[in-house]
């Protein structure tokens, strides 16, 4: 099954993005090549471009906050287990503590290394970080594959904090939704949501055998999604049969 995702508000949608950022970064720097290094590299820096909004950090601690006390309101209630309450609220704890002692905004340390701000850039320029516009960044490079690694885990890890605060709110949020199975006609669906709810994000699960491609919008009031259907030359058409697919709507 394809996993799509829609984030109903720009808080969301910020946090999806660098959610999607660690991930490649993650994948990156477990290789050895240096080519991958490179990509690592541009998108610690895209990271940084992210996690630069002055209001990031604080809405992220004021997030967890939010959720402890949530949280904390289920104590007493028989149908929840204490155990498992404290352990979502320890992590919920460790994440607080570990951003709210990053001094700045996250990616601020960095800022002070000249040599990866000599990289940052020149990186966005096309063929911008080449031997002869950066020979130090090129010996770099030819470093032993575990050298730069270790560079690179270093770097890395001083946005760990905010990695863990993105894994803890965006599991929270997942987990709020109760997916379903509903049906596409002619292949639109539409739901209207219900007032007096603030819905934060939205899952679609689909088959990847339909060949189909979900186009999604939303708001406040209603969800809309459009089954696309590649061309053979790459041009999205609208798909006219029936479609099950599972949807998810998640409060937060």
């Amino acid at each position: 099954m394809i996993l799509y995702e829609y984030p109903f508000n720009e808080s969301i949608r910020t946090m999806l993005r660098l959610e999607h950022l660690f991930d490649r970064l993650g994948q990156l720097m477990v290789r050895e090549a240096a080519v991958d290094h490179h990509f690592a590299l541009a998108t610690l820096f895209e990271i940084m471009d992210v996690a630069s909004r002055a209001d990031l950090k604080s809405d992220l601690l004021k997030d967890l906050e939010r959720q402890k006390t949530v949280l904390n309101g289920y104590r007493g209630n028989p149908s929840i287990s204490e155990q498992a309450l404290d352990e979502v609220v320890g992590r919920i704890d460790h994440a607080f503590v570990q951003l709210n002692q990053l001094p700045g905004k996250a990616g601020h340390a960095l800022t002070g290394n000249e040599w990866l701000m000599s990289v940052r850039s020149r990186i966005s320029i096309p063929g911008g970080t080449c031997e002869f516009d950066l020979p130090a960044y090129y010996a770099w490079q030819k470093l032993p594959a575990v050298r730069r690694q270790a560079d690179l885990q270093r770097w890395v890890g001083t946005l760990m904090p905010l990695a863990e605060a993105l894994r803890v709110l965006l599991g929270l949020l997942r987990e709020s939704g109760v997916p379903h199975k509903v049906m596409a006609t002619a292949g639109q669906y539409q739901q209207s949501l219900p007032a007096g709810r603030s819905y934060q994000l939205m899952r679609v699960r689909l088959d990847p055998s339909t060949g189909l491609v979900p186009e999604i919008s939303g708001h406040r009031l209603m969800v809309s999604i459009r089954f696309m259907r590649q061309d053979e030359e790459g041009r999205l058409r609208p798909a006219a049969e029936d479609l099950g697919f599972e949807l998810t709507l998640c409060t937060g």
